[in-house]
């Protein structure tokens, strides 16, 4: 009991505005932060400039336009602070399909879930305990993509997201007149793909890269009050890497990302006493997007990591990386190792994180899965095509 409500009580603070003694910067929907696949799991959480896949709609839809195959599906699992309880975890499912016979476009669809398990409500009534009946918090997100190849070499992609985040599900909390937050956001991306070249003596190499914007939108309003207002965790994600070809079976690719949140920190301010105080600007997402650039220590908001997946005759897959972020602004640092497995059109992938700080992760030993399904055949302007 004391663990579910240590949860819900962690979860609804994210929703609030910055406290006193505090200049970290909280968001609505924190769960859009979170990697959704096995496979990006395993590359330290990165996946604007890796390799296209069936999980691209989250990281970067451009990728789509460079896939193998003309459709595909995939769904994956992740539990969630499975150290305190059973039933809090995330699932996503995702969708893709090219549209045209020059296959230089594709529509991608995703629904994201993040389910906080039941939590029985009590009230102490005297020296009795009466149950208020039981609350299920949780989050969604259900977006749409369209990516374009605007040249053999580039695509572009432009995402529209609904996002709904009741985490004061059956609370009665009428006092502060809390609710279900529902909002839209919108990404762009960009992804890069060189022709193959041989700058590695006679290994045959391409080029990668990507970027994008994420979450741009109104802030999620969890009341009627601008007190409970809260911006989306928007953010700006930049990525290269290179694939080498060692020979027609074995590849091994390496990347480099980097993300900032694009949010304002929370200003600081002194009371009549002298007393540091702190409050979140009041400013619309797009001045908020261009000032956080000027936030205090920006450079220590950005967070970095690196990656190498090494695959063997696109059968096998073995994947490590490592996710830096400043200990001021989290410290989130931590390993992570993957694997994955694919039979003719069927993919399946498992991911599992160690945490190397001294700072609690939710997702610490915790092994995450997913599984892709291939159809429609292969495409003529494939990501392995030369």
């Amino acid at each position: 009991m004391k663990k579910r409500i240590l949860i819900l009580t962690l979860l609804c603070l994210t929703a609030l505005k910055a406290q006193d003694r505090s200049y970290a910067i909280v968001t609505g929907a924190p769960f859009l932060r979170i990697s959704p696949d096995a496979r990006s799991g395993g590359l330290g959480d990165q996946g604007v400039a890796t390799s296209p896949d069936g999980f691209s709609q989250f990281w970067n839809p451009s990728k789509y336009v460079f896939g193998t195959s003309y459709s595909g599906v995939g769904v994956s699992y992740t539990p969630y602070m499975n150290k305190l309880t059973n039933d809090v975890f995330l699932l996503n499912g995702t969708f893709y399909t090219f549209l045209g016979e020059e296959e230089r476009s594709t529509l991608g669809a995703s629904i994201y879930y993040f389910n906080l398990g039941e939590i029985q409500l009590n009230e102490l009534m005297g020296n009795t305990i009466m149950e208020k009946g039981i609350s299920k918090p949780n989050e969604f997100s259900i977006d749409v993509s369209y990516g374009l190849k605007l040249a053999d070499i580039y695509s572009m992609a432009v995402t529209a997201r609904y996002i709904r985040s009741d985490l004061y599900n059956n609370v009665d909390n009428s006092s502060a007149q809390t609710k279900a937050a529902n909002t839209f956001a919108v990404d762009v991306t960009g992804y890069f793909l060189s022709g193959k070249n041989s700058i590695f003596s006679d290994y045959e190499g391409r080029w990668r890269a990507g970027w994008g914007i994420f979450n741009m939108g109104p802030k999620l309003d969890y009341s009627d009050s601008k007190e409970n207002s809260n911006y989306l965790p928007t953010n700006l994600r930049l990525g290269a890497g290179y694939d080498l070809y060692f020979d027609e079976e074995n590849k091994l690719g390496v990347t480099f990302e980097a993300s900032k949140l694009l949010v304002p920190a929370p200003e600081e301010n002194t009371d009549e006493l002298g007393n540091k105080t702190y409050s979140t600007p009041d400013k619309n997402f797009i001045s908020g997007m261009f000032s956080s650039f000027g936030n205090k220590d920006a450079v220590k908001e950005i967070t970095y990591s690196l990656s190498a997946e090494y695959s063997f005759n696109n059968a096998f897959a073995f994947r490590t990386g490592y996710f830096y972020e400043d200990k001021d602004k989290g410290g989130r640092q931590y390993v992570t190792l993957g694997a994955g497995l694919k039979y003719q059109s069927f993919g399946i992938d498992f991911s599992y994180l160690i945490t190397t700080s001294s700072i609690n992760n939710a997702l610490d030993n915790t092994l995450r899965f997913g599984l892709t399904w291939d159809f429609g055949g292969e495409t003529t302007n494939s990501y392995e095509s030369d």
